[in-house]
């Protein structure tokens, strides 16, 4: 007779921070500066990326991911992908960046959709979106300077 062991495949977790310098968080400014250096120099300006930056409760960064990697003008991100990656490091916060090849920094409507969406599910998870910043390397735009997180 099998067991339930046997038939059904186990799950695990893992999350290895290992050794790494924490960057606190207090401004828009300040995430876009650890941001940027996540990006790649060499395709900022012509594929749209995605990377969310999972903080702890002191807003302190926990590690990055890079959610998704489009063409040249957009970049799928599945929220599923997203927030059960924020779960498995035990995070409390996220700040989600994606890049407009073009350089214009100005958000689409998709864009405001999305941002909206998230941050009413990390509510319920009580997972705080604390901005949504479209990036290029000669700026930045915050939906939550812009009074955009609602």
């Amino acid at each position: 007779m099998k067991t339930l062991k046997s038939i059904l495949p186990e799950l695990s977790i893992r999350y290895s921070p290992g050794e790494h310098q924490k960057i606190k968080i207090k401004k828009a400014s300040d995430a876009y500066s650890l941001i940027l250096s996540l990006y790649d120099a060499g395709t900022i300006e012509y594929i749209e990326t995605a990377i969310v930056v999972f903080l702890n409760r002191a807003n302190e960064s926990l590690g990055w991911f890079k959610i998704s990697s489009g063409g040249t003008a957009c970049a799928i991100i599945d929220a599923k992908v997203l927030f059960a990656t924020a779960l498995q490091c035990g995070a409390s916060a996220f700040i989600l960046s994606h890049n407009h090849p073009s350089g214009n920094l100005t958000p689409s409507e998709p864009d405001i959709k999305l941002t909206r969406d998230l941050n009413q599910i990390g509510k319920l998870l009580t997972l705080n979106m604390l901005d949504h910043l479209i990036v290029a390397p000669e700026g930045f735009y915050s939906f939550a300077d812009q009074g955009l997180l609602y």
